[in-house]
């Protein structure tokens, strides 16, 4: 189901209210400058804003503004303000990530927890200072988004201090290898292995494979890509595996572009709708037809994979449900005292338009 634009804002809003960029008792930007930076009616605005409003995230004072609810961001509208969580993602309010911070802020908020969230934009020393600052606050639990989770991280002995500690933790999307700590992840080496099975059920015998090599999630994704590979006698050059990082994810298409220039391919697996969407718009750019000349597979369901004139095939990702699970499973270690199981979520193939059989 596609969410509707004032959803999406509202997310965006909410993210920004509950790291703090937006602070307590302050007034969020007018209606005009949001509707200037959503690019959307001011219709739209008022309904996200409304939204927030219902939610006790914002209110609406007449002639002065509309203000972050100072009520929330204390906590006063839970049963007891001591009652915190941690949430650390790698970003707020960019890609899918408002919708898992809006499943674990629903729950929380229904189960009387407060939330007390931060992003740490994939570096390790953002992650190290949220990591303490939520140990300095009190939090009773944590819930972590892994920061470049397939390299090596300095902050691993603040991970085992907070296990020595007793504050319960859980991993979502990745984790880290090098400890033992529980998780809730998206089967990530089934997704690379659908994405490439699909691509090979509709004939494509060139493939090439575009994933991010400083998360676990790519070091997975690929790992499946290869295993439809070899099951399906499927061969593959290495320049067929196109890796990036973090700070070299734009630089992805022109190799991507320069890649097809040499070589006949006809598919791609790409390691998110948000490669394959920027692909699409580069591709089609240069002159190549989606997906008459290449077909592309995307990943994680976002709201991406629906815009565009070319709707992307991809694989779900549980995003609310996510949220939803890791704030129960937090709250269950707390109130129990013990770790629950650990959660791994079977992904299915959304067919759309991207994907060409030959």
């Amino acid at each position: 189901m596609n969410q509707s634009k004032y959803q999406t804002i509202a997310d965006e809003l909410k993210s920004k209210i509950l790291s703090g960029e937006y602070p307590e008792n302050t007034t969020i930007p007018p209606e005009l400058q949001l509707q200037k930076d959503y690019q959307v009616s001011r219709h739209t605005i008022r309904q996200a804003i409304a939204l927030l409003a219902n939610e006790g995230f914002l209110r609406k004072e007449k002639g002065s503004g509309t203000y972050v609810d100072v009520k929330y961001r204390r906590g006063e509208n839970t049963h007891s303000a001591h009652k915190t969580i941690g949430v650390v993602t790698t970003y707020l309010s960019d890609y899918i990530f408002p919708s898992i911070i809006r499943g674990i802020e629903k729950t929380l908020r229904e189960k009387g927890y407060s939330l007390l969230l931060a992003s740490t934009n994939n570096d390790f020393q953002q992650e190290k200072e949220c990591i303490e600052k939520m140990i300095t606050q009190g939090v009773e639990g944590l819930i972590v988004e892994p920061t470049k989770s397939n390299q090596y991280n300095p902050n691993l002995a603040l991970y085992v201090r907070l296990k020595e500690q007793g504050i319960p933790m859980v991993m979502i999307n990745a984790v880290y290898e090098e400890i033992s700590a529980p998780y809730i992840c998206v089967n990530d080496v089934a997704s690379g292995y659908l994405a490439t099975e699909y691509l090979i059920k509709k004939n494509h015998k060139k493939l090439l494979l575009i994933t991010k090599i400083d998360d676990l999630q790519g070091k997975y994704r690929m790992k499946g890509f290869i295993k439809a590979c070899e099951e399906y006698g499927i061969q593959f050059s290495p320049e067929d595996i196109i890796t990036y990082e973090t700070e070299t994810r734009k630089d992805v298409y022109e190799r991507v572009i320069a890649r097809l220039e040499s070589e006949l391919l006809t598919g791609i697996v790409c390691y998110n709708d948000q490669i394959a969407s920027g692909l699409v718009d580069q591709l089609t750019a240069a002159k190549f037809k989606i997906p008459e000349e290449l077909s592309i597979v995307g990943n994680d369901d976002s709201a991406l994979s629906k815009l565009g004139n070319v709707k992307l095939t991809t694989l779900n990702h549980p995003k609310d449900q996510m949220g939803h699970d890791a704030a129960n499973w937090i709250i269950e270690a707390i109130e129990e005292g013990h770790d629950p199981e650990n959660i791994l979520y079977e992904p299915t193939l959304i067919e759309r338009d991207s994907v060409k059989q030959l």
